[in-house]
């Protein structure tokens, strides 16, 4: 397999990567928003902010990942 190729099919996988984890994220933040509509403040509600605001940061990785690729593919 050329070096593009193998570029362009991580380039892929990073894609399906931030799509499932935007997912996750907004599964995440529904039920955190449940969890404070019916007043339970507790220690799985802040566990998942935390969560959510790691998924995030995962999330930003994953683009500045996909933004490098992107560029080295128009390198090749």
């Amino acid at each position: 397999m050329g070096k593009i190729d193998e570029v362009k099919e991580l380039l892929n996988t990073l894609r399906v990567a931030m799509s499932i984890s935007f997912g996750v994220l907004v599964i995440l933040i529904g039920s955190i928003v449940k969890r404070y509509d019916l007043e339970r403040v507790d220690i799985l509600f802040w566990a998942g902010i935390v969560f959510a605001i790691a998924i995030i940061g995962v999330i930003v990785l994953i683009v500045l990942q996909i933004r490098k690729k992107t560029q080295e593919i128009k390198e090749l």
